[in-house]
C-alpha cells in the first residue's frame, strides 16, 4: 500500500514540474498582425520582416529566435540613434508585455532576413517561424511588398489648395 504522505509529494513535485496545459505556452497567447517582409531593391540580398505581436496572456512573453528558409541568417534587430546617427543592431529578445502588444516596424525592432536564398517578388509569402522564450514557436506567413513612401504627402479628396 502506497503513503499518502508519499503519494502527495509525488503529486506536488509532478504537478511544480510540468507545464500547465491549461495556461497554454506563448505561442498559444501571442498573436501576430499584419505581418509582411520588405520587397528588397534588385542586387540586395538583405530585407526586414514587419508585424504585430500582441500579447492576450496575464504574463509578459519574449520572441527569443526567429528563422526563415527564405534567408540563410535570421536575426532580432533595432534601430537605436548613436552618434547623430541610425544604427542597427541585433537584440536578444523581443519582449511582449501582459495584455499588451509590440510593433515590429521599419526604423524599430524587427526581423532581419540576410543574405536571401534568393530574391523576393512581390505579393509571395515567406515563412516566418518565432521562438517564445517557453521553447514553443509560431509559424507566421508574411507577404512581400513593395516598401511605402516614408513621407507620403497626405491629399483631401477635391486637392483644395493645389495648383495645377
Amino acid at each position: 500500500m502506497k503513503s499518502p504522505i508519499l503519494t502527495f509529494v509525488a503529486a506536488a513535485v509532478l504537478a511544480v514540474s510540468t507545464p500547465s496545459f491549461a495556461a497554454g505556452s506563448a505561442a498559444d497567447n501571442v498573436t501576430a498582425g499584419d505581418p509582411y517582409v520588405r520587397l528588397a531593391p534588385p542586387g540586395q540580398m538583405v530585407t526586414g520582416a514587419f508585424l504585430v505581436l500582441k500579447n492576450n496572456d496575464d504574463k509578459d512573453h519574449k520572441v527569443v529566435k526567429a528563422d526563415s528558409s527564405a534567408s540563410k541568417v535570421t536575426e532580432l534587430h533595432t534601430h537605436t540613434m548613436e552618434g547623430g546617427m541610425m544604427k542597427m543592431r541585433q537584440v536578444k529578445d523581443i519582449e511582449i508585455k501582459a495584455k499588451g502588444e509590440t510593433a515590429l516596424k521599419p526604423g524599430g525592432l524587427h526581423i532581419m532576413l540576410i543574405d536571401l536564398k534568393q530574391p523576393l517578388k512581390e505579393g509571395e509569402n515567406v515563412a516566418i517561424s518565432v521562438t517564445f522564450e517557453d521553447g514553443s514557436s509560431k509559424k507566421i506567413d508574411a507577404q512581400v511588398r513593395k516598401p511605402q513612401a516614408a513621407m507620403a504627402m497626405p491629399m483631401d479628396q477635391d486637392h483644395k489648395g493645389m495648383k495645377h
